[in-house]
């Protein structure tokens, strides 16, 4: 399959690239910028484009088979408060300029399409309270918001020749690409320096269980991608994890020998459950190993 991907050299994009080269598969990567030489563990093709509505036309996509949506717009370093003093623009980009490029993969005979979607869409939950794609959704941030729109027009895109497939992600861990830090490089780095840390348990995903995600979205029976769910959406999440079992895991693998944050209460955490991407056979990998990271 030839697959266009976007934001392919982002933290999460990379993981999907890797994944679909491992797969067998031909990438393009649409960027405003061309990855350095060596970025990707194989060559990739790099078309130039953005997030600007105006620039999306079924030209892009010549000769793609799948498209995989992992761009997003946003102040540097920031998702949620990602438009910073500019929600207009931010809201334009994420949800205008992609659904622009999903239509215009539409139009170019695209049949497969996935949104790098997250879990931000649930919001705030009743405390303790499960979240199943069915779970009403309650975004309180414009992040989460944006994100929900793109999702609930896809779904009215979705025909008998294009499938979009909606993936709600949750934090995403694992190994950054040459020359850029992984997510838990600063808390690593005030751990090592003493500084008392704050408790904080949340879902976490490793990027190679969140890329084989994608590419079930993009390989698997369509049938049974809708037999599975029929809204197209689906969770994407794997371990329930404190932050004290997170650098516990890392003073064992770095030889570092300090206090520890005192544990978080998991109770009142909203879960995810991802019974239906299991039904698909993807099964992650459940275990925190932190030796890449050190």
């Amino acid at each position: 399959m030839n697959v266009l991907v976007t934001g392919g050299t982002g933290y999460a994009g990379r993981f999907i690239v890797e994944a679909l080269l491992a797969g067998g598969h031909t990438v393009t990567v649409m960027g405003r910028t061309r990855p350095d030489d060596g970025f990707f563990s194989a060559p990739v093709d790099f078309i130039a484009g953005d997030l600007d509505p105006e620039n999306a036309s079924p030209g892009l996509f010549e000769g793609a088979d799948g498209f995989v949506h992992a761009a997003f717009h946003h102040v540097p370093g920031k998702f949620r408060g990602g438009e910073g003093d500019d929600p207009e623009t931010f809201r334009r980009l994420n949800v205008e300029g992609s659904l622009a490029l999903f239509e215009a993969a539409r139009q170019a005979g695209v049949g497969r399409a996935v949104f790098l979607s997250s879990r931000a869409i649930y919001g705030t939950q009743p405390p303790g309270a499960g979240l199943t794609e069915e779970t009403e959704p309650h975004p309180d941030t414009l992040y989460g918001a944006v994100k929900l729109d793109v999702e609930n027009a896809l779904r009215q895109m979705a025909d008998d020749d294009f499938l979009p497939a909606s993936l709600r992600v949750t934090g995403i861990y694992g190994p950054a690409g040459p020359g850029r830090a992984h997510k838990w490089a600063g808390l690593f780095a005030d751990y090592e320096a003493g500084i008392d840390i704050a408790p904080r348990v949340g879902t976490e995903v490793h990027g190679d269980d969140m890329a084989r995600a994608v590419r079930l979205m993009l390989e698997e029976d369509g049938n049974a991608i809708r037999a599975a769910s029929p809204s197209l959406v689906f969770n994407v999440s794997d371990l329930l994890l404190d932050r004290r079992e997170l650098l516990a895991s890392y003073s064992q693998a770095a030889g570092i020998d300090r206090p520890l944050p005192r544990p978080s209460d998991a109770s009142a955490y909203n879960a995810m459950d991802c019974s239906r991407l299991k039904a698909l056979g993807w099964t992650p990998r459940q275990t925190l190993d932190l030796g890449e990271l050190v």
